[in-house]
């Protein structure tokens, strides 16, 4: 049958991502009933619906539960995600923390790039959309802060270049933006906790750039090194 539920779905795995505002989308998101049916019909097949109130998109990905009969036993695809090598996973790393943290920031002030200081603070607000509040880092600084650890020059150009592909990040002249599943099939909740409370805790005390670009370095190999909070959501 040709329902607005399997129309949704099929667009997903056409499309691989739909944003928010598009009508089916926020129908998904707002109507429970509809919502459910969709839960259902993706869990058969094994997936399941990928939504972030901090994200301008939504996407699919595999459930937990089928994880391992697809890529096998969690210590052989776990460092293997997307095909990314441990450079990439720490790139990948590199470019949530400086991308999709400040951003993160913003929303929960509600404070879009171009807001009024006096509405910072405006609660009434919706939360700003990814695009109002996600600023990209320049490649120049990114190669010259991380070029060393993270392979140099040709060894980043290939990563961004697969991560772009993938969907993770834009790529505009000299600046990397945020891409549709930067801030959908990472395990935020873990990942930020790993980072801020973790190898970054002291670097939010006392602030110096250096030592934030060091740590976050720090903590990007550490993640590379186990793969846990990268890509938790692996989708083909």
């Amino acid at each position: 049958m040709n329902d607005d539920a399997q129309i949704l779905i099929a667009r997903l795995l056409t499309h691989q991502t739909l944003r928010r505002d598009d009508k089916m989308v926020k129908r998904a998101l707002s109507d429970d009933t509809f919502r459910a049916e969709i839960d259902k019909r993706l869990l058969e097949s094994g997936l399941k619906l990928i939504d972030n109130v901090y994200a301008d998109h939504v996407t699919l990905a595999l459930h937990r539960n089928v994880e391992p009969k697809i890529f096998g036993a969690r210590d052989i695809w776990q460092n293997n995600n997307f095909g990314l090598t441990r450079d990439g996973v720490a790139l990948l790393v590199v470019l949530w923390a400086q991308i999709i943290l400040p951003k993160r920031q913003r929303q929960e002030t509600h404070q879009a790039i171009d807001v009024d200081q006096s509405d910072m603070f405006d609660k009434d607000n919706p939360i700003p959309r990814a695009e109002d509040t996600s600023i990209g880092i320049s490649y120049t600084a990114l190669l010259a802060d991380f070029g060393d650890k993270l392979g140099k020059k040709t060894r980043m150009d290939m990563n961004l270049g697969l991560l772009s592909k993938l969907g993770f990040i834009e790529r505009r002249g000299d600046v990397v933006l945020e891409g549709p599943l930067l801030d959908l099939l990472m395990d935020t909740d873990l990942l930020k906790e790993r980072i801020i409370n973790g190898a970054l805790a002291e670097v939010f005390k006392r602030a110096p750039l250096a030592a934030v670009r060091r740590v976050v370095s720090e903590a990007a190999n550490e993640a590379a090194n186990d793969a846990e909070p990268v890509a938790a959501e692996p989708q083909e």
